[in-house]
């Protein structure tokens, strides 16, 4: 009877001893939550995101052109000026949430900690999704945030200096700020698979900031050289350029001209979730297969 049933109970103690998802998730809150790191990026998110906002918001932004009150109230320009001072800061901060994408995943494999992540959940899967969704949820929330934050400053700015104001029943600019978040976010994701393929906090930075930002500098310099359409229509589906149409007022409009790809708003995110698709997929593939 005894040798029955003993079994079964060392299966039930088995089975107890792995977290569930939603235990996983806690567990990943907790731990972003508690790194010095997390805190700074995110404070600085917010430092930049409104300062740069405040910054090109007491500029006189319609170059000395006279516009009356209305025009410039309800006008796309007026607009499409306020959209870009509210969001210029986030070409800025998308290189912090890259770097805390990064560091979120290496800096587990650096202190020997993503064993234990990985002895409560054996299958790995249900932990590196888990710090991801996690991560990407909170960058999303505290992008978001700012951005609105940024947003409140910029107004009375705006309407001083360019006499512009912002019309917050205007979808298009919700949408901008939404996308904004989103782009923090997504970018924060592909720079976290990249850090857990790499699995070295400087190999992870290094790969994270040299997809955003150097790889569309060297194709611009070589479109630029050459006239290469290939190297253009590559360009445009890079992170930064399709992800950048993102956070734009009603940015871009999709199309081929002359050979050369144009994305708009819609097509741009489609192009960010790929990116984060196929480094996550890679990602997976490697953790499973590698020893911790």
């Amino acid at each position: 009877m005894s040798t029955a049933t003993a079994p079964a109970r060392l299966t039930s103690h088995a089975s107890l001893s792995h977290l569930t998802f939603a235990g996983l998730l806690r567990s990943e809150w907790i731990k972003l939550r508690s790194l010095r790191s997390t805190f700074w990026c995110f404070a600085l998110i917010f430092v930049l995101n409104i300062g740069f906002a405040a910054l090109i918001a007491a500029q006189d932004l319609t170059g000395g052109a006279s516009q009356g009150p209305a025009d410039a109230a309800a006008g796309e320009a007026g607009m499409s000026a306020a959209t870009t001072a509210v969001t210029l800061g986030i070409n800025f901060t998308v290189l912090i949430a890259a770097v805390l994408g990064a560091l979120v995943i290496t800096g587990e494999y650096g202190t020997g900690m993503i064993k234990s992540t990985f002895t409560a959940d054996p299958r790995r899967l249900g932990a590196l999704l888990g710090k991801a969704l996690v991560f990407g949820v909170v960058t999303f929330i505290v992008g978001l945030v700012s951005l609105i934050v940024a947003s409140l400053v910029a107004t009375p700015l705006l309407d001083s200096s360019s006499n512009i104001s912002i019309d917050w029943s205007d979808g298009t600019f919700w949408l901008a700020l939404v996308g904004g978040a989103g782009f923090l976010a997504l970018a924060g994701l592909i720079s976290y698979f990249l850090g857990a393929i790499i699995r070295s906090s400087a190999g992870g930075i290094a790969a994270g900031i040299g997809l955003l930002f150097v790889v569309p500098i060297v194709l611009s310099i070589f479109t630029g050289l050459t006239n290469a359409k290939w190297a253009a229509n590559v360009a445009a589906f890079t992170p930064s350029n399709a992800g950048g149409l993102m956070y734009g007022y009603g940015a871009g409009k999709a199309g081929i001209t002359d050979g050369i790809v144009s994305l708009d708003q819609g097509l741009g995110f489609l192009v960010m979730i790929g990116w984060v698709v196929v480094t996550g997929i890679l990602a997976v593939i490697l953790v499973k297969r590698r020893d911790a």
